[in-house]
């Protein structure tokens, strides 16, 4: 319900916000993918070169703690999304010419 507050007051500030939020987000969830990769080749290496169990084990607990964020980055990311598309919806016959909202816009189709 704060969306409908800050939108009802200024949906650019609104819209601007979400749509850093949104942009932020799909960074984070890429990152998180990244470092599970990384994470996961370096316990594979770990693993080959018969490093030591206990030091194999915590590599392993960094890399589950990894992977356990992409489905939380994922969810908000998709709340985030929906937020500002309704935003967008809302709003595309007052705002469709202002910056803010085809950034918005851009912002939503590139992570579709």
């Amino acid at each position: 319900k704060p969306l409908k507050m800050a939108a009802k007051g200024d949906p650019l500030r609104a819209m601007k916000i979400k749509t850093g939020v949104v942009k932020r987000l799909v960074k984070e969830r890429n990152m998180y993918i990244l470092e599970s990769e990384q994470q996961e080749a370096k316990v594979e290496k770990m693993k080959e070169e018969k490093k030591d169990e206990y030091d194999i084990k915590k590599q392993i607990e960094v890399l589950e703690e990894s992977r356990n964020m992409v489905p939380d980055c994922t969810n908000r990311l998709n709340r985030a999304r929906n937020e500002l598309q309704d935003l967008v919806d809302e709003y595309e016959k007052d705002l469709s010419e202002t910056d803010e909202f085809k950034s918005a816009k851009e912002c939503l189709q590139d992570i579709h």
